[in-house]
């Protein structure tokens, strides 16, 4: 008779809520600072409200508190679930749990007052940096603790992508946060000029290709599936995504450097790598979407399958543009652009916030054993963030476009047909635009976090009981 063991959820159910919170507050954030590119009088002469100095603390926030959370609880929950095993190290799973959280507070606290590294998306200072690398080995060891207790053989495809996610992230930070520090509150890079530069985009990009997306397509990979009905299209492909995603990710990061000090060959190789990337990424997306195949009719009334199979949409079109505007002559046009602003959020709004948010429908009415409030108000959700994603991009890639055609136009003698404010008064309805968008994509999260509230707090338990044991 199998072992009856129930699995660890609490750590999962913490890490679930706080993804809708720290949502709320890295979305409040963001819209607060594009309000502020539209209208500047909104940071208010308050040097901790400038644009400066929020706009770290937008992009920390949305990533490693609102990303970061999901990919914890979620990771937690599968890792159970595949592996028929409980968390190795219960009490180090706890340490993770409020570690992050620590951290996440620590960087609330120190961004607004202009302690930071200035790099981007590694802007906390060394003690900071440090409390980061404890807690991501705590994490590591809990989660492949749990893969080395495991009651079956096999170790299913969603578990190589976070396994990936969180070895390569660990390296990353490591590397790039090596620092000299002079003080508490201040360090200086062991790197300098260009290689410090290349060792930065090393990091930037591939917190991209791990944190955002490897950790991001193992929620993919369990939750489409399950909320489906249907096995995975191509597990063959799955594996195949893996490696070559794996491979080839690590490479690209040079194609932010394009026309600067990096050496031209150094540009071409992430060049080059970013357009090899284009195929594990689209047979990834295919691989998530056909696994509807035979089951199309569920996108009609269940709109948790929506966020889900749009988010891998947006993820698809996110993997063929990054790669477009790494061809160095596309770059030319919109390097330093909005057009790149409009790229991220495809990703981030579209990809990970919709997988995130769909992963956390699923599987917050599961952990506390109650049915779903409201779909309905799901179903408005996903039309709301849906409406706001596209006014957010579609407004930045107009943006964008218009401000490279702007910055290159030369007259007939060679000066510049405009100046840099007659292009940053042409971006101004734009900025409104893309607030707008903001707004709508913040609204939805609102109407979650109620969705949420009310059915954790209701009297409606689910018709079958839904807290998973190991036997099977």
């Amino acid at each position: 008779m199998a072992e009856q063991e129930s699995y660890n959820l609490k750590v999962v159910r913490q890490f679930a809520i706080m993804t809708v919170v720290w949502g709320i507050v890295g979305m409040l954030v963001g819209v607060l600072i594009a309000a502020q590119m539209a209208w500047p009088v909104l940071n208010f002469d308050i040097p901790w409200l400038t644009f400066s100095r929020l706009r770290p603390l937008h992009t920390n926030a949305v990533i490693f508190a609102f990303g970061g959370s999901a990919l914890f609880a979620t990771s937690y929950y599968v890792v159970q679930r595949t592996c028929h095993a409980s968390l190795f190290a219960p009490g180090l799973a706890a340490f993770t749990f409020w570690g992050w959280q620590a951290i996440i507070v620590s960087a609330a606290i120190t961004l607004p007052l202009g302690i930071t590294s200035s790099k981007e998306y590694a802007e906390l200072e060394w003690p900071i940096d440090i409390a980061i690398a404890a807690v991501w080995v705590a994490y590591a060891v809990v989660f492949f603790g749990t893969i080395m207790k495991r009651k079956v053989p096999h170790i299913y495809v969603a578990n190589w992508f976070y396994g990936a996610f969180i070895l390569t992230v660990a390296i990353l930070h490591i590397v790039n946060s090596m620092a000299v520090p002079v003080s508490l509150t201040k360090s200086y890079s062991m790197y300098a000029g260009v290689q410090d530069a290349m060792i930065q985009w090393w990091y930037g990009h591939n917190a991209v290709g791990f944190f955002l997306t490897a950790g991001f397509l193992g929620i993919m990979y369990y939750f489409i599936p399950k909320q489906a009905e249907r096995p995975v299209y191509s597990y063959r492909l799955s594996v195949v995504h893996f490696w070559a995603l794996a491979f080839t990710y690590i490479w690209a990061g040079p194609h932010h450097l394009h026309y600067t000090a990096l050496p031209d060959w150094a540009q071409s190789v992430g060049m080059v790598f970013s357009l090899i990337l284009l195929a594990p990424s689209w047979g990834g997306m295919i691989n998530g979407i056909m696994t509807l195949s035979g089951a199309w009719q569920k996108l009609r009334t269940d709109p948790i399958l929506k966020f889900l199979i749009v988010s891998v949409s947006f993820y698809g079109m996110s993997t063929f543009e990054g790669p477009m505007m790494s061809i160095k002559t596309v770059n030319a046009l919109s390097h330093y652009t909005d057009w790149t602003i409009g790229h991220v959020h495809s990703g981030a709004l579209g990809w990970v916030g919709m997988v995130s948010i769909g992963a956390m429908y699923f599987l917050i009415p599961r952990l506390f054993n109650r049915e779903l409030y409201s779909t309905r108000l799901v179903e408005a959700h996903f039309w709301i963030a849906t409406i706001g994603i596209v006014l957010y991009i579609a407004s930045m890639w107009i943006s964008g476009v218009m401000q490279g055609l702007m910055w290159r136009a030369v007259n007939a003698d060679g000066t510049l047909t405009y100046s840099f404010v007659e292009s940053v008064q042409a971006m101004h309805p734009f900025y409104i635009v893309r607030t707008l968008g903001g707004l709508l994509y913040l609204s939805g999260m609102l109407i979650m976090a109620y969705n949420i509230w009310k059915t954790i707090a209701g009297a409606k338990p689910a018709k079958v009981a839904v807290v998973p044991v190991v036997a099977h």
